[in-house]
């Protein structure tokens, strides 16, 4: 026993870990600042900001097809091709390669998809979908599904929306 019956002993002890736990409560702190820190600099680095004026053109350009009396592809117009071939995309096959192409369009579908896709994967056949954006929020696995199998994925604009455009 210590001085006037205290324990020297046991008051350090009791220190030790109070400090230990201060330490502690202070790593726990510095760690949370720096993840702070560290999120405030990804967020702060600077960003491309596009103007639409720039980029995207308001020109209305229309899509209908006119089909001819002779049974020959039509045409898509000077305009219509020159946007399609720009950003890669499909409009209509070569006239010389004839080919059918399977389109679907998912998301009013009733649930069918997947065995859709099931059928398409047995019998080694590619298909364009074309799908709405609460589809792809809803299943984003079916879409990751498509696209691993090598269907090609289309943008379905409801019909409400297109009246908007």
């Amino acid at each position: 026993m210590g001085f006037h019956g205290l324990n020297f002993d046991c008051i350090r002890k009791w220190c030790m870990n109070k400090i230990i736990n201060v330490l502690v409560v202070v790593a726990f702190l510095v760690f949370v600042i720096v993840i702070i820190f560290a999120a405030s600099i990804g967020s702060n680095s600077p960003s491309i900001i596009a103007s639409t004026s720039n980029v995207l053109s308001t020109k209305k350009i229309g899509w209908g097809i006119k089909r001819s009396d002779n049974h020959e592809q039509p045409d898509l117009g000077q305009e219509n091709k020159k946007i399609i071939d720009e950003f890669d995309g499909y409009a209509m096959g070569n006239k010389d390669k004839p080919y059918i192409y399977l389109t679907f369009d998912v998301g009013y579908e009733g649930g069918y998809t997947s065995k859709i896709l099931d059928v398409l994967k047995e019998n080694n056949v590619q298909a364009l979908f074309f799908i709405t954006g609460q589809f792809v929020k809803t299943s984003e696995d079916v879409v990751k599904r498509m696209i691993d199998e090598g269907h090609v994925i289309g943008n379905h604009i409801p019909l409400t929306l297109m009246t908007l455009i």
